[in-house]
This record gives C-alpha cells, structure tokens and sequence, in this order.
C-alpha cells in the first residue's frame, strides 16, 4: 500500500482530464481502507476536501485539482457463492471491471448481463448508478452488497429494497452519499436465458448478423456493435459515455411535445410518465458536433461531450450548462447530468 503526493489523475478518469490528488492510494480490502481512512483523517486540514473514492473513473469529471485524499477502489474477485433451480448468486468485488465481469458471465452461461455489455467502468459504482441500457437496468440482476460505513467501521449489507433504485438513482447518491463504500455486489443471474431484444436496435443488428437461435452471446454481440458504433473510445478520445440522463416528463407535457415536434422520440415509464431521449433534444437544439477548442458534443451521439485532447473539466461543464440552457429554451425540458461533477 504505498500513498503518493501531487498525483496526476489524468490516467484514472476517461475523460483524460489533467488534475490532481494532494494524496493518493489505492486499497484491495476493507483493512486497507479502514487504514487509508484513518491516515486521512490525520492530515486534514483547513480547506482540504473530503475524501474520495475512485472506481474506474468513467463516470467523473475533474474541474479542479483535489486538495485531498483520492482513494481508488481495487478490491478483485467474482464467485459462485450459491445457485437453486433457477438462478446462479456471484460475488463480485467493487474493484472488476463491469465488461470483463459481463464476459466472464456470458462465458459461463449466466444470462442477465448481455444486454449491459461494454458498459464502461467498475462493478462497485454499478449499484451507485443504477446503471442501465437496452431496456435492462442494475436492480433487475441485483441480489444484494456489502458496504464499508466509514464512519463507524463497519460492513454492512444492503438488499434492493434497501438501495432504493431509481433511474440512474441510488441511496449512495442522496441519503447516504459519501458514508459507504461499496466493497462486493451479489448479482441473481439466470440459468435459463430471459431475452430483452425489443428496445432500441437489438433485433435489427441480430438479423444483420443472420442469427436464427437467440443466445446470450449473440445478443452482447449487438449490443456490442450497436455501441461501438455509436459511442467513442475513451482510449481514442476523452469521454464519461452519456453525459445527460434522459429527462421524463408527464404525459400531458410529452402531448404538447409531440404536437410542436412530431419527430420527439419518448418512452412510457412504470411509473406514467414519458422518458424523452436527450440525444435527440440535444441533436434538434445543434450541438451535436460541436466543437469550441478540445470540448465538444461528439458528431456520432449528441448524448455524449468528449475531450479532443486538452480540454479543461471547466471547459466540458461550461459547455454542459450551455446545452441545458438551450434545450431549456427550445423544448422547456431540463437536462440533468449523469456524470458527477468534481
């Protein structure tokens, strides 16, 4: 466990934004992060910042350097702790990656994740964000996770209902924001496939291909192509994947909407209400494209700001607040961001 001083973050968030920690370490178990926490709360000072803990950084903006401790979570591991007639219980540490976790599923025939592939990013903020795409969300694979209250020193579990899953939304966003970290997640998988095809352009990229017999492979497959397609390589060009969720508004707004833009692309909700897609009232607005120096709206997927190279994390959240204040204006909708802000 070594702590390094004035450390250049630039490596450990995808957007490739140049910062850095005043103090940085990182931790594989919850002893060595009980003892980082402690060391941390030694050196504060007078304007340091709180702690950090740091996944795979794709879901992170830098707009300053951090006056403080950044402690990147390392914890490795995925196993089989238990299965019944239907289902396979696999334990993942927060440190996996979420694609290489969604590869090892597939591999051996634990279906729920497909759909969820190239996700970038770590295991352990999955829950966080409840992350989610082609009609599959986290909650749906959920079975429960340990978490490391930093305050009392303690693991504690948490099941779905204690996590209060929303769109993109957790408890580890609002009530207990900053007071866990989440060391393991226990996922539910199938052992019988229960294929979600239906949204956005699965089946069209399946009879592209010419499969004939679903599988959970082929069906990662398309996902797989359907993003690359659309979304840029970090390791290409500095990104945090969508930047913007997709608002929803209530039925009567989406009507008005549709009236004055018959093109609005919407999806009905559980819960009555319509989801808009971003990329598209971002697209209507202009910016997708958009360049002003190295920050930009990627020219494939409005949804998406990029850092061509030397951009400033000031630079892309100046650019974000433009583009809420112009889909605003045009459609009265409000834009709420996805990535965190630090």
């Amino acid at each position: 466990m070594q702590i390094q001083e004035n450390f250049s973050l630039r490596k450990y968030n995808s957007f490739g934004i140049e910062a850095s920690a005043r103090f940085f370490s990182s931790f594989t178990n919850t002893a060595e992060l009980n003892e980082l926490v402690d060391k941390a709360r030694e050196f504060r000072s007078s304007g340091t910042e709180p702690l950090l803990i740091l996944g795979g950084g794709s879901n992170i903006l830098f707009t300053h350097d951090r006056n403080g401790w950044v402690l990147k979570n390392e914890i490795p591991g995925i196993e089989k702790i238990n299965e019944d007639d239907e289902h396979v219980y696999v334990a993942v540490g927060a440190g996996e990656n979420w694609h290489q976790l969604v590869m090892f599923s597939i591999a051996n025939g634990w279906a729920g994740l497909e759909n969820l592939s190239l996700i970038p990013g770590n295991t352990g903020a999955s829950p966080i964000q409840n992350i989610g795409a082609y009609g599959v969300e986290l909650k749906d694979v959920f079975f429960e996770l340990e978490a490391w209250h930093l305050q009392d020193k303690t693991l504690v579990t948490f099941s779905a209902d204690d996590c209060k899953f929303g769109y993109r939304e957790s408890v580890f966003k609002n009530t207990h924001r900053n007071q866990f970290v989440i060391t393991r997640v226990i996922f539910r998988l199938n052992k019988a496939p229960r294929f979600n095809v239906s949204y956005g352009a699965i089946n069209e990229q399946l009879e592209k291909a010419g499969v004939t017999t679903l599988s959970i492979r082929a069906v990662s497959d398309a996902v797989i192509r359907i993003r690359s397609s659309k979304l840029p390589d970090p390791a290409m060009i500095g990104n945090a994947g969508s930047f913007f969720k997709n608002p929803e508004v209530s039925v009567e707004q989406y009507k008005q909407l549709k009236s004055n833009h018959p093109a609005i692309v919407g999806y009905p909700t559980t819960v009555g209400l319509i989801k808009l897609a971003a990329g598209w009232l971002i697209e209507q607005a202009g910016w997708k494209g958009y360049r002003d120096g190295d920050a930009g709206c990627h020219s494939r997927q409005a949804l998406v700001l990029v850092n061509y190279g030397a951009a400033k994390g000031s630079e892309i959240l100046s650019l974000s607040e433009k583009i809420k204040t112009s889909v605003a204006e045009q459609f009265g909708v409000m834009l709420h961001t996805e990535v965190n802000i630090f």
